[in-house]
């Protein structure tokens, strides 16, 4: 493993442990050349999950594309980065246990808006509103409605 730092190939690993997902190994270690530290995660390299977007496309599953739209819609809410990546790590999780290897990009988008309505609602709500492609304000309406008649 190089060194991010310096581009040295030789560290020695000071601690290693599972993550709490358990499905990798984060490591810390420390550069023998300029003796700073830095973490490696190690994982099984398994067959890439496909989504197939809705316009056929399919493209490899992105843990991090799914993160970053979530914590966009999460922006200036009080959800922990931790609550969001536990999030993404569940939807990772139920995907890869499925057998097909392909998987429609809308039930990525249905597990999502499940789990993030039980974190925060106006996240949700403006996750849905891209997810969905609100065209109108009704459709916004909509949606909020339904939030309430649920509450209720």
């Amino acid at each position: 493993m190089r060194c991010p730092y310096c581009g040295m190939a030789d560290s020695r690993v000071l601690d290693s442990r599972p993550t709490e997902e358990g499905n990798s190994v984060r490591r810390r270690r420390e550069c023998s050349e300029c003796a700073r530290r830095f973490t490696t995660y190690e994982r099984v390299d398994e067959l890439p999950l496909m989504v197939v977007k809705k316009d056929s496309r399919r493209e490899v599953f992105d843990r991090a594309k799914l993160l970053a739209g979530l914590i966009i819609a999460c922006q200036k809410r009080p959800v922990p980065t931790s609550q969001l990546e536990g999030l993404v790590n569940e939807v990772e999780r139920d995907l890869k246990g499925v057998t097909d290897r392909e998987v429609l990009s809308r039930d990525i988008g249905q597990q999502v808006m499940l789990r993030l309505r039980e974190l925060d609602e106006v996240a949700y709500v403006r996750f849905a509103s891209v997810y969905r492609e609100f065209r109108d304000v009704q459709e916004f309406m909509r949606e909020i409605e339904q939030l309430v008649l649920k509450q209720d």
